[in-house]
């Protein structure tokens, strides 16, 4: 398991000297401005003065706002609290922004240019800035001013719609893939606007939405059904699926080779080759009779446990996994040797496990060297760095603007 601080001493992290002020919270920006943390950026997290983060609170969790979903996506960022509704208070991180070099939100559209924070005015007040946002639909359009939650995205783009079977009820994918899709896309819209900078000395708006990353992630179907006019569905390959075993459950992808029904059928002890059968014998004949194969597939796969069934497909050259937990994922063994589970030590959580950076560098990796902030608790010393003496401070507390 890895520990923070595992780089080199002298390691100079890509991102280091690059300043991040954050308004994000959740998850969608979360994960984008954590990896910026990761890779070296210095991400201050902008939260509200006594609330904070959405995430602190979203969970009941025996240490509140220090909870463990709050802080496996905010590490690597210093937080500050400051009441963005009092002049003083904006004023204040303006002061800020002016010397940053990136500005990230997820709020929806308008949200930052009703706060006073806009593209064009901080633009003028920092020409070298990325203004990054993550909105939901986009900043123009019929639902620009919609919420965008994840499951919402999921079932706008089509993606609860594409189902197995026409059997299983429609539901929405349980972990966050639209928040964390688009997160990266964010991350990564934001570091091709610095290598864009680093050639124009400008900075520009970077702006992805959940709705398009989902469509995005869709574009061998969308290619499809543009130029074809159908749809095509991964989960109903009539020699895919996941099937129960004795003890737990097979995961198989029957393809990639010019007969996988072949070598399923000498993988799974069938005494005949079931693409002689003519219900089988063309791709064609498998979709158009799926229901009839996979009940097939499924009552041989029922006969005997996980790990005889993967042996088997593995010795046939058939891709196939058993359905593991999120527990048993944890502890596997490659998780291990990727490196993927670190450990920090945090005031009130005390050690805590997180996951890495899935993204790994030879020689300036990811690196773990704060957990995430307790509300407020870099206020004073972001302040002093940007110009703020005693005195000032002091009044912004007396003012109740810190919070």
């Amino acid at each position: 398991m890895n520990t923070p601080n595992t780089e080199p001493e002298q390691t100079v992290l890509p991102l280091a000297g690059i300043v991040v002020v954050d308004f994000t919270q959740v998850f969608m920006g979360p994960s984008c401005t954590q990896l910026l943390g990761d890779f070296g950026a210095d991400v201050i997290k902008v939260e509200r003065p006594g609330v904070g983060d959405i995430s602190r609170s979203s969970y009941p969790d025996e240490d509140g706002p220090d909870n463990p979903i709050f802080l496996s996506i905010n590490r690597n960022k210093r937080g500050i609290t400051i009441d963005t509704r009092r002049d003083e208070g904006r004023a204040a991180l303006r002061r800020i922004i002016a010397e940053a070099d990136v500005v990230v939100s997820n709020f929806r559209s308008g949200v930052m240019e009703r706060m006073g924070f806009g593209w064009e005015e901080l633009h003028r007040l920092n020409p070298r800035l990325i203004w990054a946002s993550g909105t939901g639909f986009g900043s123009t359009g019929p639902y620009s001013s919609l919420g965008g939650q994840d499951a919402i995205n999921q079932a706008y783009s089509g993606l609860i719609w594409r189902r197995n079977s026409d059997d299983e009820p429609l539901s929405a994918y349980p972990t966050t893939l639209c928040d964390y899709t688009t997160g990266m896309h964010l991350f990564q819209g934001i570091l091709l606007a610095l290598r864009s900078r680093d050639t124009t000395g400008e900075g520009q708006r970077v702006e992805v939405a959940m709705y398009d990353s989902m469509l995005h992630m869709q574009m061998q179907e969308a290619g499809m059904q543009l130029n074809r006019g159908y749809e095509v569905n991964w989960g109903r390959m009539p020699l895919s699926g996941v099937f129960a075993t004795q003890d737990s459950a097979v995961c198989m992808v029957g393809g990639f080779t010019p007969d996988p029904l072949r070598h399923i059928s000498a993988a799974l002890e069938f005494d005949e080759n079931l693409t002689d059968r003519p219900e089988f014998a063309t791709f064609d004949d498998q979709m158009a009779n799926r229901s009839r194969l996979q009940a097939v597939l499924a009552a041989r796969f029922a006969t005997n446990t996980t790990r005889h069934w993967t042996d088997r497909l593995e010795a046939e050259g058939v891709l196939s996994a058993p359905v593991l937990s999120l527990e048993e994922a944890l502890a596997d063994e490659q998780t291990a040797v990727n490196r993927m589970i670190v450990e920090g030590e945090h005031p009130v959580a005390g050690s805590f496990h997180m996951l890495d950076a899935p993204i790994h560098l030879s020689d300036t990796p990811a690196s773990v060297r704060r957990v995430a902030p307790r509300l407020g608790e870099h206020t004073t010393e972001i302040l002093r760095e940007n110009g703020f003496d005693d005195e000032s401070i002091d009044r912004l507390n007396d003012l109740g603007v810190l919070g």
